[in-house]
């Protein structure tokens, strides 16, 4: 049997913490488990779970020596998030892990595979909204905050939080096939596959009405996505050369006006795929992306999805 230790560290995210025993345990070929999942601390003391209680773990970090597979949780633990260090107790136990061993993360347990050493020149990813925080420490990660896992062989990592569940799920397919993962995925009730990444799911704000020389202009394009809209007539609205005008939208934006312009008119577009029934051709239309066919490639090259599977997946109606 494949024994996967799941090391906690205090302050643990609860969410992420339960993904792998609850995935892993669901796995079933003949009516026998594939997995034996073990979840243990840095020593035998109480760990802290996010909101508000704590867990006594019944490993120690003995099960990481033991382990076929490694797993961080999402956690908050000090210096792998602030400062990129490990304390000698957390350093001592990530040491117990066996060459070979296959190593995971989920959401921002990523932060601590960095912290060892374990991501350094290879391709990961943690959840979006670290992103900033984690390239600011670990500068020689190639961090992609765009998708749901990254599998990079013996080093696996994922977005955060429910995406921990995709990684797990995508594990057990490689390690048994589709029908082991599609049985374990009816099991915890969950899709056994999610088109796209976590790009769709992040929040870029608007910047606000005082944020620069071309925010009007910016505010006026917003309510013109569907007409024919092109450099000229944004800095003619801004009364501003073209050149000017270009410098300035950049330099407040850190965007092109095209790249901006397209990017408004696809976050349109998945507005009118949450809140109508409109059909593509007409949201096409409407968002300014001209034809359905158009609007599938922008959305695809945005977020990695088609216009149906995003409407499948946020649709309020």
């Amino acid at each position: 049997m494949h024994r996967i230790a799941v090391l906690a560290l205090s302050e643990v995210i609860g969410y992420d913490l339960n993904i792998p025993p609850q995935v892993f345990n669901s796995a079933e070929k003949d009516g026998k488990r594939l997995y034996d999942v073990r979840i243990c601390g840095v020593d035998d003391q109480p760990v802290r779970v996010s909101y508000g209680y704590s867990a006594q773990l019944e490993h120690g970090p003995k099960a990481l020596a033991e382990a076929d597979t490694v797993i961080v949780p999402g956690t908050r633990v000090a210096g792998p998030r602030q400062d990129g260090t490990l304390s000698p107790a957390l350093a001592a136990a990530l040491a117990r892990i066996r060459p070979g061993t296959r190593v995971m993360s989920i959401c921002t347990g990523a932060f601590v595979l960095a912290a060892a050493g374990f991501l350094d020149g290879r391709r990961a990813t943690t959840h979006w909204a670290h992103a900033e925080a984690f390239r600011r420490l670990y500068p020689r990660v190639e961090l992609d905050e765009d998708v749901l896992f990254v599998d990079d062989g013996d080093v696996l990592t994922s977005a955060g939080l429910s995406a921990g569940v995709d990684l797990c799920l995508h594990v057990v397919r490689s390690d048994h096939g589709s029908a082991v993962a599609n049985q374990a995925a009816r099991y915890c009730v969950v899709p056994p596959w999610r088109d796209g990444g976590q790009s769709q799911f992040i929040d870029r704000p608007l910047p606000g009405p005082d944020a620069g020389s071309t925010a009007a202009t910016r505010t006026w394009a917003l309510e013109r996505l569907g007409e024919p809209l092109g450099l000229a007539d944004l800095a003619r609205h801004a009364r501003m050369s073209v050149r000017t005008f270009s410098r300035r939208f950049r330099a407040e934006t850190g965007l092109s006006a095209r790249a901006w312009l397209n990017q408004q008119r696809v976050l349109h577009a998945r507005h009118l795929l949450e809140t109508t029934n409109l059909p593509v051709d007409r949201i096409a239309a409407e968002s300014g992306l001209g034809t359905a066919a158009s609007l599938r490639q922008h959305l695809n090259a945005a977020i990695g999805v088609s216009p149906l599977a995003y409407r499948r997946t946020f649709s309020r109606s």
